[in-house]
């Protein structure tokens, strides 16, 4: 054994971990070893005899994402930048320019400037499109050239950006910016505070319990916590948040594993702030991970009322393993259950359909479990709520438009030709609504449904069978009917896109501290929420 390891030094490191981590395979040792023995043959020969020039590094990351893809989207491979923004989103601090970024294949999107750091001292606005960072294009640069902007706090960066078809260069002097778990606390009305937990990190259940504290010093009898767009985060830190409503000692996961040591119970360790005070937990499709830890623990426990729709569905948890030369890797170790014994994961990545992707459980396949008080509550399809809101459901037309960011582009466009100075009244006018669907005509905007495409692929095998033309007029009739609910779709969904385009054009005058305080007057969610807090007798019946 010593022999072999003496002769293969050059294994790489993904390999190396593989390798010795000896518990998770001891039974197909033998299989592993043999493996990384060919494919290390295998690379060094192709490196050495390849008629072209090759470069080891991107090759070995190349075959490091294909293997990964077979598996779940969240078990990643992380280089030395990867794993400092890792580091960064869990610790809650960064340095650089002090703004929300989107890396594109020649341009870096300011999505938003955070209020008074340096990129909005500076006067950066969301839209603007920096295309050069000091002497570097960012259409040349290979690695995430939102890296180029991260730097020590006090170092000047020269920025090159286009905004409305002008291109401008500013110096920006990069500082220290704490990212916030709960960026936002307020008092809806007289007697109901409003949490918004945005990220699970170290600093979550702190700083949710500092601004529980605030709020009923101002007067807060309940409280509604808001996890929507809530991605997750540290699994210890969900527990942590659970324990501020639930006693000592209460169980709020169990993570099941093949490996032994990854099976544990995770149980409430500290004294509650409040057992009792009503609670009500907003929820939507981008909660995931610890945000459904949370949600789901207090659904089932019967200590909240959940509202909004059905959460992501993760239901996998993640461990870091380090590897050599700074790099990293994210290894999904194990499934998560509430205290029900609800897996709550909705996407099954060992099941695959022929187009490769995963398959989503069906409804009929979920399973039924007990909450605390004899409640209903399932598996399978993320955190169900209590009440839903369906209008916030993203369609698929809605999905579609964001993807190709038309709300975003079109609320720069309005920033620039609109005055907009009270917050709570601000509205969205029919003429501004049509005005984004004849914005929609220009881009060319197109999206395929998925009847659209499973009908053209039909077409297709039926002229390979040579009854394309006994079908002709059948598929012409279907063809034209989906082309009417396409032109229907954007007014059938206008409700959803127009509170889209209004929480994107708020945060272009007031910033996200805006938007949340546009919502506790305005929100649908937030709404139905009161109105459950200010029934006592619907909020007890929905948990008995």
């Amino acid at each position: 054994m010593k022999k072999i390891l003496h002769k293969k030094l050059i294994i790489p490191a993904l390999a190396m971990v593989i390798f010795f981590s000896a518990t998770a395979f001891k039974n197909n040792f033998f299989e592993i070893a043999k493996q990384i023995e060919i494919f290390t043959t295998l690379f060094k020969e192709l490196n050495m005899n390849y008629v072209d020039d090759t470069n080891p590094g991107d090759l070995m990351d190349t075959a490091i994402k294909s293997m990964l893809e077979d598996l779940d989207p969240y078990t990643q491979f992380y280089n030395e930048q990867d794993v400092e923004a890792a580091r960064i989103n869990n610790a809650g601090d960064y340095t650089g320019i002090g703004a929300k970024v989107l890396t594109l294949k020649d341009k870096l999107v300011i999505i938003e400037p955070y209020k008074d750091y340096a990129a909005d001292k500076a006067g950066l606005k969301a839209g603007d499109e920096i295309i050069k960072v000091d002497n570097v294009t960012v259409a040349d640069f290979k690695e995430d050239a939102a890296n180029l902007l991260q730097g020590a706090a006090g170092t000047e960066v020269n920025v090159t950006y286009k905004r409305q078809g002008r291109t401008h260069t500013i110096k920006i002097i990069r500082e220290s910016l704490e990212i916030k778990a709960v960026p936002h606390y307020s008092m809806v009305d007289e007697k109901t505070g409003y949490v918004v937990l945005r990220k699970f990190n170290n600093k979550a259940s702190s700083e949710t319990i500092g601004a529980i504290r605030a709020l009923k010093n101002q007067g807060a009898t309940q409280l509604i916590l808001d996890l929507r767009g809530n991605p997750g985060g540290l699994l210890n830190e969900a527990v942590n948040v659970t324990n501020i409503f639930v006693p000592q000692n209460q169980l709020v996961v169990t993570t099941k594993s093949k490996v032994k040591k990854y099976n544990k119970t995770y149980y409430t360790k500290h004294n509650p702030i409040d057992t009792e005070i009503p609670l009500v937990v907003l929820v939507d499709g981008s909660s995931a991970s610890a945000s459904e830890i949370v949600s789901g623990a207090l659904q089932d426990m019967d200590r909240a009322v959940v509202v909004g729709t059905r959460s992501f569905g993760k239901g996998l948890v993640q461990r870091p393993k380090p590897l050599a030369y700074g790099t990293q890797m994210k290894i999904t170790i194990s499934r998560y259950y509430t205290p029900s014994g609800r897996c709550i994961q909705a996407l099954d990545y060992w099941n695959r359909d022929k187009n490769g992707k995963a398959t989503r459980t069906k409804k009929e396949n979920y399973n039924a479990f007990k909450t605390k008080n004899g409640r209903n509550v399932f598996d399978g399809g993320g955190v169900q709520p209590d009440i839903e809101v369906k209008f916030s459901k993203k369609t698929p037309i809605t999905k579609a438009i964001l993807n190709e960011n038309l709300v975003f582009n079109f609320a720069t466009n309005y920033y620039y030709n609109h005055k907009v100075e009270d917050l709570k009244s601000y509205k969205l006018s029919d003429s501004d609504f049509k005005k984004f669907k004849s914005y929609l005509k220009t881009t060319g905007f197109n999206f395929e449904t998925k009847t659209e495409k499973a009908l053209n692929e039909a077409i297709t095998v039926a002229k390979e069978e040579g009854l394309d033309e006994v079908i002709n007029s059948e598929y012409d009739n279907l063809t034209s009917a989906l082309q009417s609910y396409k032109s229907k779709a954007i007014d059938g969904n206008s409700t959803q896109l127009k509170s889209l385009i209004t929480d994107e054009i708020i945060k272009r005058y007031f910033y996200s501290e805006g938007l949340y305080t546009y919502y506790t007057a305005n929100n649908t969610e937030i709404k139905k929420a009161l109105s459950i807090l200010n029934n006592p007798s619907q909020y007890a019946s929905i948990l008995r």
